[in-house]
């Protein structure tokens, strides 16, 4: 504080300079950290570390040979993860997830089979304490968190990697080959079992299913027994029953413990699940409520596009919960100037009748900044936030630019009978009727983006055939294309095509013509309307 006043009193004998030295903001920070260098080192340092711990920590033999084999299994794991995910491989919050989850996995094993060790499970006979604590040991623990948050390829890459680091750090305490196995078997049917979890309860399933799988290798390893099959009736049925409920138990209680720590892990790690898109979808959030009263007609507008979005999403093996969520909020700008836009317009006169052309295409290119501020106070997921700021690319505004171009041209033509120099005609600059994007950059944003032009195309259209459908969505491809609005998506030509057949079929159920019923009066005889009145629609 008394620098501060120092410093003012400096700076009005001119002793000082009045200008501060910029500081970074706080999202070149978040920034840095995300994806500088020394906080990669930082992460990869401390699971290293964290091995050292499980391997030096009960004077094993030989603790220094484990260490280096470890050693060249990460550095192995290291240079697969950058060569098949790089995007992981580049974000230092995955990579914390990752690494984490990985150390978590091997530190729960450790516990338990020390707890073995010592006879925690059955005082009297440390050997089959032991025993009991090699079917408690969570198996599918980071392959189901991996297959959960960062999808199936980084699931089996946990299951394959936790194995081999396991089957070396408790070399001394359990069989490493069994290990080895019951591990990354374990781990493979708990990442194929959540290939799609769209429920909590699906996790459950999971867990019931690497359960058995435990059960069953257990039985086949001889970890539960032993059985002598010679002498069944003498056996220790209520032992076998006990070690049977460890084994099933196991799977089951993992996936509990991480169905509860999911929300915290997305909320850490910025990460949105299927389960979380699912309660997204929710149709009674506030924002949507609003839109229902403020500005029926995008309300209505947004429905549609969730629904010709989530069904071409499914044609290409896209994540089609997330499109139809994010369609749902991407024209959420709207409801600052619902008047401002086609499908809210009243019969009277459009209110930009009486605005220029550069006025009019900022307020329609102002709903995405508009929308994202929206998104920020509702506390709406980031990659809904993206697909609000990338659903229009950077697009032009075409119809107000040709506009603004006919009255430069109305001008131009007034202004040689007026003698009106040509340097006093407004000039048209193509850039004030783009919008300032960026490009999607996801399959999902790039589908979301095709979706919305088709539909809000279609409704132009006077007669729904399946020749006009087709004709109007190709060119909205093809325009897209040449304006090279999804260079930085993912989609392929193939993917367009299936696209556009979805959204071909979608719109013509949508869009089909209804009969035209004969009114009340005609089937009691009495006279009909003109026949240039409408007829009485069905609907």
């Amino acid at each position: 504080m008394l620098r501060f006043f120092e410093r003012h009193r400096l700076v009005k004998k001119g002793l000082a300079c009045p200008k501060t030295r910029r500081r970074r903001s706080q999202s070149e920070i978040l920034q840095m950290l995300e994806t500088g260098p020394l906080a990669k080192s930082i992460v990869f340092l401390g699971f290293i570390l964290g091995l050292a711990a499980l391997i030096f920590y009960s004077a094993q033999p030989q603790p220094t040979e484990k260490f280096l084999l470890c050693l060249l299994i990460f550095l192995t794991a290291l240079a697969q993860l950058w060569i098949n995910h790089p995007h992981t491989f580049a974000r230092n919050s995955r990579l914390l997830l990752m690494f984490g989850a990985f150390l978590v996995h091997l530190t729960l094993m450790k516990v338990l089979l020390v707890l073995g060790r010592d006879g925690a499970f059955a005082m009297d006979d440390k050997a089959m304490s032991l025993q009991i604590a090699t079917l408690w040991l969570p198996y599918a623990f980071a392959p189901l968190v991996m297959s959960v948050l960062l999808g199936r390829n980084h699931g089996v890459f946990a299951a394959t990697f936790v194995s081999l680091w396991g089957s070396i750090v408790f070399y001394n305490q359990v069989d490493p080959a069994k290990f080895l196995v019951m591990s990354l078997i374990s781990g493979f049917i708990a990442v194929f079992v959540t290939l799609q979890v769209r429920r909590r309860s699906r996790l459950i399933r999971a867990g019931v299913f690497v359960g058995i799988a435990t059960w069953l290798l257990a039985l086949i390893f001889g970890l539960i027994g032993p059985i002598l099959w010679e002498a069944l009736p003498s056996m220790n049925w209520k032992m076998l029953g006990f070690q049977s409920l460890v084994a099933v138990g196991s799977g089951i209680i993992t996936a509990m413990l991480i169905g509860g720590a999911l929300p915290v892990l997305e909320g850490l790690f910025s990460i949105t699940t299927e389960i979380s898109w699912l309660e997204a979808a929710d149709l009674n959030h506030p924002l949507l409520k609003r839109m229902t009263i403020e500005a029926p007609g995008t309300y209505h507008h947004s429905l549609v596009v969730a629904n010709l979005a989530e069904a071409a999403a499914e044609a290409i093996g896209a994540n089609a919960t997330k499109c139809r969520v994010c369609s749902y909020f991407h024209d959420i700008g709207k409801l600052v100037k619902p008047d401002y836009f086609t499908e809210n317009m009243g019969y009277d006169q459009s209110p930009h009748m009486d605005l220029a052309p550069t006025m009019s295409a900022l307020i329609i290119i102002a709903h995405v900044k508009e929308g994202v501020d929206l998104a920020l106070k509702y506390k709406l997921s980031q990659q809904i936030i993206d697909v609000i700021q990338q659903h229009h690319g950077t697009s032009l505004v075409l119809y107000f630019y040709r506009r603004a171009l006919q009255l430069q041209e109305d001008a131009r033509q007034g202004g040689k009978i007026m003698n009106i120099r040509e340097g006093d005609i407004p000039e048209v600059r193509e850039e004030s009727f783009r919008y300032s994007g960026p490009k999607p950059q996801s399959k999902e944003a790039g589908i979301i983006s095709l979706a919305d032009a088709a539909e809000s195309a279609s409704r132009t259209l006077e007669k729904v055939t399946p020749q006009k459908l087709d004709q109007l969505i190709n060119d909205i491809i093809e325009r897209r294309i040449q304006d090279r609005q999804l260079d930085e998506c993912d989609l392929t030509l193939r993917d367009l095509r299936s696209v556009a057949e979805s959204f071909r079929f979608t719109l013509l159920n949508m869009l089909h013509s209804r009969i035209a019923y004969p009114s009340s009066q005609a089937a009691k005889g009495q006279p009909q309307p003109l026949a240039d009145a409408p007829p009485v629609s069905a609907a």
